[in-house]
């Protein structure tokens, strides 16, 4: 393969600045920083492990630990240059963390990079009783959980708990309904964003219903699942030592085998993902049409004016929130569609599209937090009914009528809904010109207030 220089600055080795160059690929994509993290945990709790197991010196884990908890602390993050665009098992970044412990190890023992023999060696220390295919899906896991726990679950918990506020304070606002885009019935603002926040409670639900299956980690079964190369019980401490260090329930997986060669749990755990972002794409578009106008639209509620609208029309304010917020969720989807074709890549012993998949993971769990804090924040905190406008389109809705129908029939009724359309009249005068209730039987029949059921 021939010699490889490295910058004299650096920590990492051979096998990562091969990959710099051999992949030169949207360095954009780099690979993220929550992945090397979650590598960190692992590589410390590989090495407390192992001492403990009696196949690692003393001096050595607590050299690997220093490092780790460096890395963990954000000292070395220029030190992890790689793309997402390289070997499908990770094999690279695995290396290159390895290559970064043992270098740094080496100096922390007071040493001068690149001279005398290593205090501690990458793949024969660092990387004891593992193999990159069970640490890349050990790391996604460990980043994958933190990410869903600290970011994504506190960020949709937030815009739905105030959902559920401003259900309540609109609990008694009746409004009028709408069903394929057409005017329904009546119902209650309260009531529409009661929907709102039930959806994202199913939502936050349906997150924590995958979080068992994604705290397996396959540390431990090494190259093809059968645990070569590991001392008895590594797998069961190791993932203890995980969960000691992260504060998370991890444990060792069950199947190994199904560890390495399949990430089902990474697409079980995104498709709540992306449940999560159909429901808000629809929530953040109902927002923006009702806020529509304020005088050409709907207009029935008034949504904060962050920002001006436009270059060119003047006082112009638009739904930027709710636009931002869609745009997280196309990506989101469409993230899904590469982490399921991910998912279908693994090829008898090892999925090989483990960086793409815990890439586009972490990108959905981490947009999906910022962008519900983001709404809630600048938008949903500060929306406020325009009662005149609700009122105005309520009255003037031809589908109360509806509430006739017990008392006159259905076609009774359409025939004066469809009579005062035609003639731009009002429902009671048709009703009353048709002959079919008198004025008092229409007023105290027709009450929109009462045609919401049970106002919550």
């Amino acid at each position: 393969m021939g010699k490889v220089e490295v910058p004299s600055d650096k920590y990492w080795g051979a096998q990562t600045e091969r990959s710099r160059n051999n992949f030169k690929i949207g360095p954009s994509a780099s690979m993220p920083l929550d992945i090397v993290y979650g590598f960190a945990y692992l590589k410390k709790a590989a090495a407390y492990a192992n001492h403990d197991l009696g196949v690692l010196e003393k001096k050595k884990r607590d050299l690997i630990a220093a490092v780790c908890d460096e890395i963990l602390e954000g000292k070395h993050d220029d030190q992890f240059p790689l793309v997402i665009w390289q070997t499908g098992s990770g094999t690279q970044s695995n290396m290159n963390v390895n290559e970064v412990i043992a270098n740094r190890a080496h100096e922390i023992a007071g040493n001068v990079i690149g001279e005398g023999e290593k205090t501690i060696q990458p793949n024969d220390d660092v990387n004891k009783s593992q193999s990159s295919n069970d640490t890349f899906p050990t790391g996604m896991h460990i980043a994958a959980y933190k990410k869903i726990i600290e970011v994504t679950i506190p960020g949709v918990t937030q815009l739905k708990d105030t959902l559920v506020k401003k259900s309540k304070e609109f609990k008694n606002v009746v409004k009028i309904g709408r069903t394929h885009l057409m005017d329904a019935t009546p119902l209650t603002l309260g009531q529409e964003f009661s929907g709102y926040a039930s959806q994202l409670e199913h939502g936050i639900k349906a997150l924590y219903n995958t979080l068992d299956h994604l705290s397996e980690l396959a540390l431990g079964g090494t190259a093809v699942g059968t645990g070569l190369n590991t001392p008895k019980g590594y797998d069961v401490l190791v993932a203890q030592y995980i969960s000691q260090f992260t504060g998370l329930p991890f444990k060792t997986a069950v199947n190994k085998f199904e560890a390495l060669a399949a990430h089902d749990a990474i697409v079980e755990t995104h498709g709540a993902l992306k449940q999560l972002a159909v429901s808000l794409n629809k929530i953040a578009n109902d927002v923006r049409m009702m806020a529509s106008g304020p005088r050409s639209g709907i207009g029935e509620i008034i949504i904060p004016a962050n920002e001006p609208g436009s270059s060119i029309m003047p006082g112009k304010v638009n739904p930027t929130q709710c636009e931002a917020l869609t745009m997280v969720c196309a990506q989101v989807l469409g993230n899904d569609v590469a982490i399921s074709v991910g998912g279908l890549q693994g090829h008898y012993e090892l999925n090989v599209f483990k960086p793409v998949m815990a890439s586009n993971f972490l990108q959905s769990a981490q947009l999906l937090g910022d962008a519900c804090v983001s709404f809630e924040v600048n938008c949903v905190t500060g929306i406020e009914p325009n009662h005149e406008i609700i009122n105005k389109l309520l009255n003037n809705s031809l589908m109360l009528v509806t509430a006739l129908n017990p008392k006159i029939g259905y076609y009774k009724a359409a025939e004066i809904a469809n009579t005062a359309h035609k003639n731009g009249t009002t429902l009671k005068e048709e009703a009353v010109n048709l002959g079919y209730v008198t004025a008092e039987e229409y007023d105290e029949w027709v009450r929109p207030e009462d045609m919401v059921g049970t106002l919550k």
